[in-house]
């Protein structure tokens, strides 16, 4: 399995940015997905999650901003991220359990500032 996560940048506060997670070697539909930040110095921490029957939940830091969708045609995963803010800078990465293993992408930086 992997993950091509990708769409970071840096953004003012207030902006927009659309995260996008691409796997391989197996299907998002299928299995628990995950969008997790983490910051220096700090636990990496789950933002928002979904599962093969497309629920889906986010941090209550990201609720109201942030949302997780996918599609399984493209089978990518995305985190949509609007109203962002400068603690929401970090770096972002995509998480997949297949078969009770964990996947990780490569991470990708969002840096908030003006």
């Amino acid at each position: 399995v992997q993950l091509q996560a990708s769409g970071g940048g840096l953004v003012q506060p207030g902006g927009s940015l659309r995260l996008s997670c691409a796997a391989s070697g197996t299907a998002f539909r299928r299995n628990f997905g995950a969008w997790f930040r983490q910051t220096p110095g700090k636990q990496r921490e789950m933002v928002a999650s979904i599962t093969s029957g497309g629920a889906t939940n986010v941090a209550d830091s990201v609720k109201g901003r942030f949302a997780i969708a996918r599609d399984n045609a493209k089978n990518t995963m995305y985190l949509q991220m609007n109203s962002l803010k400068p603690e929401d800078t970090a770096i972002y990465y995509c998480y997949i359990v297949v078969d009770g293993r964990q996947s990780w992408g490569q991470g990708t930086q969002v840096t908030v500032s003006s």
